[in-house]
Formats: C-alpha cells, sequence, structure tokens
C-alpha cells in the first residue's frame, strides 16, 4: 500500500509520524530516504511520541553516534542515522542487524546506504522538499499495515 500526500509545516509532519506510530508494531522497520533537513527526524519524533513515555524534545538525529535507543512506553525506539556510513558492510560489523529483529521498532534514516540489508517487509518513507513544503510517500511492505 502506498500513500502520497504534503505537509507544510512542522507541526503537520509531526502529526503524520504520531498517526504513523499508532500502527506500528514489534519489528517495525521504516527505511527514510530524503535530503539532508526533508524533516526525516521530525517525523521520527512523532512516531517516538506515538509511543508514549518519552518527550519529542529527547529525540534527535545520531549523525555522530549512529544508533540512539529510546525506551518507549511499551517498547524501544531504535533510532540509526546512517548518513556516514561509507560501504553497507559497516552495518553489519557494528552489530546493528540485530536491531532489525529485536522486538522494537527501527527507525533507518539514510536507508539508501544499507539496501541490501533491508528487510522485504519494511515501511519506505520517501521526504522531499517542495515549494517550501514537505512531500512524503509511505509505501508499506506489510500486508498488516494499512494507512
Amino acid at each position: 500500500m502506498k500513500l502520497k500526500l504534503v505537509t507544510d509545516s512542522k507541526e503537520k509532519t509531526f502529526d503524520l509520524g504520531v498517526k504513523l506510530g499508532k500502527k506500528l508494531h514489534a519489528n517495525s522497520v521504516l527505511a527514510f530516504y530524503g535530503d539532508l533537513a526533508a524533516g526525516k527526524t521530525t517525523l521520527i519524533k512523532g512516531i517516538a511520541s506515538a509511543l508514549g513515555g518519552i518527550y519529542s524534545e529527547e529525540v534527535n538525529s545520531p549523525t555522530f553516534t549512529y544508533l540512539n535507543i529510546y525506551q518507549c512506553s511499551s517498547i524501544c525506539l531504535y533510532h540509526f542515522d546512517l548518513y556516514r556510513i561509507k560501504e553497507p558492510y559497516q552495518f553489519i560489523q557494528m552489530g546493528f542487524d540485530e536491531y532489525l529483529t529485536a522486538g522494537g521498532i527501527c527507525c533507518i534514516e539514510w536507508s539508501e546506504r544499507i539496501r541490501s540489508y533491508l528487510p522485504k517487509e519494511r515501511i519506505d518513507v520517501l521526504m522531499e522538499h517542495q515549494n517550501g513544503s514537505r512531500s512524503i510517500t509511505i509505501e508499506s511492505f506489510y500486508e498488516e499495515i494499512c494507512f
């Protein structure tokens, strides 16, 4: 299932993240694509807010650490930023592939860097700048997650 929409503010991008977060389950993997400042982290803040137990202000992109782990109310959110990864195998060498099936929710910014390691069942989120707003395409490869 594929959904295309446009948000014209950070608040609306955040709200979309909240709606998306309410549909996720353990071992959900979200692969984020988009340029710098396209709103990926804002959407992830909304997802974290939907999961509860964490303030959105606590969520930030782990550009230099690669991974931030947030213990939400009932599930962990694994937030990756792979901007600095040069080769896909580095993801495996750092043991990050284990998080894909660790029972939490994985949000992976710059997913194109590890495309060959992404699971078939996932949600792809493409975010693009569009005349002062954001064009967002969400495609679910899970049978049970619909929008």
